[in-house]
């Protein structure tokens, strides 16, 4: 029985956001546990199709990380099954899932720590800021920095320090509070 995509336009919309804040992570789920390349783009690609197929059952609101992680799950089994023919799908579907949740537990930690640092460059003068956005956001290098800025590469190379020192320690403290991001 397949199931008919939903209404195109808010469910299209409302899939789309969705698909769009954890594409990353949904590609890196499905490439680490599929050997190649290409087959994992093969997979990935049915797992949006089955996502968008199946979307009019997802309850908005929900975990939909969990709910796209169990579709890639299955579509990653069904090709083990049919590529490698193994004999002990039971231990692939276990091995798969503990591994899901440590990726799960990982991607937590690095949303907290992604939140904390958002707060933590909040909190920075506008002039640091402005370095950070340069350096890390729009990739300039030292050099053009230091013209852009009217600083010395020396005096850029010293804030970027000082600046990732009280960034990394604020970062710090912000995941100590509990439920403070």
């Amino acid at each position: 029985m397949d199931a008919h995509p939903p209404d195109p336009t808010p469910d299209t919309e409302a899939y789309l956001r969705l698909l769009t804040q954890h594409d990353r992570w949904l590609a890196t789920y499905v490439y680490s546990l599929v050997a190649s390349a290409a087959d994992a783009q093969d997979i990935l690609q049915e797992v949006k199709v089955t996502m968008w197929k199946q979307f009019a059952r997802f309850e908005q609101g929900t975990n939909f990380r969990a709910w796209a992680r169990k579709i890639a799950t299955n579509q990653i089994l069904n090709y083990r099954r049919a590529v490698q023919k193994l004999p002990n799908a039971q231990l692939e579907e276990q091995f798969i899932e503990v591994v899901a949740a440590e990726i799960d537990r990982r991607a937590e930690v690095l949303d907290r720590k992604a939140d904390a640092l958002r707060v933590c460059l909040r909190k920075l003068p506008e002039a640091h800021r402005k370095i950070v956005v340069w350096r890390y956001y729009e990739d300039c290098g030292v050099e053009e920095i230091a013209a852009k800025s009217e600083r010395s590469v020396e005096a850029v190379y010293r804030l970027l320090s000082r600046v990732r020192c009280v960034l990394n320690e604020c970062v710090s403290r912000q995941l100590e509070q509990p439920h403070a991001i």
